[in-house]
């Protein structure tokens, strides 16, 4: 089981489990980016959730392990089509759309430690506005 570190605003500090067995591609692709750094800003469309927005960046994975309901700290990449190319980061109720209507993300990531923050999380990116996220191997 790998494990990464992802440390939100610098204050948060999650521990999440690749899902190698359900989405063994979009997992192998995104352990090459690694450490992986970013910003994240609250989701317009799905719910109690957090996104990274990606234009039109490719990862090189298509569909797999994907949902539209995700469970909060469930971690989805979105590889694009409909809409844009994101990562899907839910600290509550969500359901994964977009502008266009309903999507579905691969889950690919599952908090694991740290979901008690989770709240306090998105509500710091809803209140205050983008913040820096990185995603590191442990």
């Amino acid at each position: 089981m790998k494990l990464l570190r992802i440390t939100v605003g610098g204050t948060f500090i999650y521990t999440a489990r690749l899902e190698e067995e359900l989405a063994p591609e979009t997992c192998a692709a995104f352990e090459k980016l690694l450490p992986y750094r970013q910003k994240i800003i609250h989701a317009r469309w799905s719910g109690e959730a957090c996104w990274i927005p990606l234009g039109e960046f490719q990862l090189g994975v298509g569909f797999e392990n994907h949902t539209s309901h995700p469970s909060r700290g469930d971690i989805l990449f979105y590889p694009g089509g409909y809409s844009e190319t994101e990562i899907l980061f839910p600290y509550g109720s969500a359901c994964f759309a977009s502008k266009l209507g309903q999507l579905a993300g691969n889950h690919f990531l599952t908090v694991i430690e740290g979901h008690a923050q989770l709240p306090e999380m998105g509500r710091t990116v809803l209140w205050q506005g983008a913040q820096d996220i990185v995603f590191e191997a442990l």
